[in-house]
């Protein structure tokens, strides 16, 4: 039986290719390859799909998180609040910076953080939009604290009628080729209506100039968004939104077909599903099944960040930890055909029985 993969890009680059490859002679024909005109338009096109002022193109989602986290001055004897339940990127850059990561439960439904308190010494909250979830924003925005949203699984997801990426002080996304708007190699981006902020970061990610070349205002770093991704990433971003409705409509089938079988994930309007994560008690039963069946999954994720040995921290985060080991990834794609969905469903729902 033919293998069913956790993402199937061919469909999508299919719709593109045509459109890459022509960007892609004009690029080598120009000779241009790093900040050229590909990323400044992809630039500006983001940011009027976001709803902000400013977006900068960077190397990868943690450089995004990285260089925001800077922009705001995060440094030695600095706290920053974080979910336990992330990717790793979210606490590394914290750690880099010299500041130290707090890690707060997540809310037993969404898996996005939840109750966080503050101290003096907290610089900023990063709320992690998980697998395209959107977090609780209203509620974190009365903290007093400047939000930096992790939207690197969001882009194109909506909370209040308003896009996430928009909703905080500085905000990044990564366009790893696995997201909804995903390169064909590395990047990143940096949002904010911050005028101040925005600037820091053109600097901080260009060797600490921006005007002055060869002359730079701070030790800085090399993080630049290519030409190459930037091509990429403006063909996608045009039919972003037709695969976003198809992402939602294939994850309401799924909803039907497992219904009373496993925990589906939470409904929500502006849900973009980055990923569609059952759980389910027999979480590495159904992962068998579904080997045998030819069909991939993936645990997003095995371990709470304070629970691994790099970040190790006290603490207890009992939401968290029973997501670590219930929670599986099964095949969500733009084109993933309902037939496909139907076989996938039905070897869950037996295996999740026991059978």
């Amino acid at each position: 039986m033919d293998r069913v993969p956790l993402l199937d890009l061919s469909i999508q680059h299919a719709e593109v290719r045509a459109e890459i490859e022509a960007a892609l002679r004009g690029i080598v024909d120009r000779n241009a390859f790093i900040l050229g005109e590909n990323v400044r338009a992809f630039e500006e096109e983001a940011a009027r799909y976001i709803g902000v002022r400013h977006a900068i193109g960077v190397a990868s989602g943690t450089d995004a998180l990285l260089l925001a986290l800077r922009a705001l001055g995060a440094g030695p004897g600095d706290e920053v609040l974080l979910p336990a339940f992330t990717f790793v990127s979210t606490a590394e850059v914290v750690v880099h910076l010299g500041a130290t990561p707090v890690y707060a439960d997540v809310d037993a439904e969404t898996l996005c953080i939840g109750d966080v308190r503050p101290t003096p010494r907290t610089k900023a909250v990063i709320p992690v939009h998980l697998f395209g979830h959107p977090a609780d924003m209203g509620r974190l925005s009365t903290l007093g604290v400047p939000l930096v949203e992790d939207g690197a699984q969001s882009f194109g997801a909506a909370l209040g009628g308003r896009k996430t990426l928009s909703l905080g002080r500085v905000n990044c996304t990564s366009f790893f080729p696995s997201k909804n708007l995903g390169a064909w190699g590395d990047g990143g981006m940096v949002f904010t209506d911050d005028d101040a902020a925005a600037r820091r970061i053109r600097v901080l990610r260009n060797h600490g100039w921006e005007e002055r070349k060869y002359f730079p205002e701070v030790v800085a770093y090399n993080s630049r968004l290519d030409e190459v991704q930037a091509a990429v990433l403006r063909a996608k971003l045009r039919r972003l939104d037709a695969w976003t409705s198809d992402r939602v409509a294939a994850a309401g089938r799924y909803d039907e077909l497992l219904r009373g079988a496993v925990r589906t994930p939470p409904r929500s309007p502006g849900h973009v599903y980055h990923m569609y994560c059952i759980r389910t008690p027999r979480r590495d039963a159904v992962a068998a099944a579904l080997k045998a069946a030819n069909v991939d999954s993936a645990v997003y994720y095995p371990s709470t960040i304070p629970a691994t040995e790099a970040f190790r921290a006290p603490g207890s985060f009992p939401n968290a930890e029973a997501a670590c080991r219930e929670i599986l990834a099964i095949p969500l794609y733009p084109g993933i055909r309902p037939e496909t969905q139907e076989r996938i469903a039905g070897i869950v729902r037996k295996a999740a029985r026991g059978g």
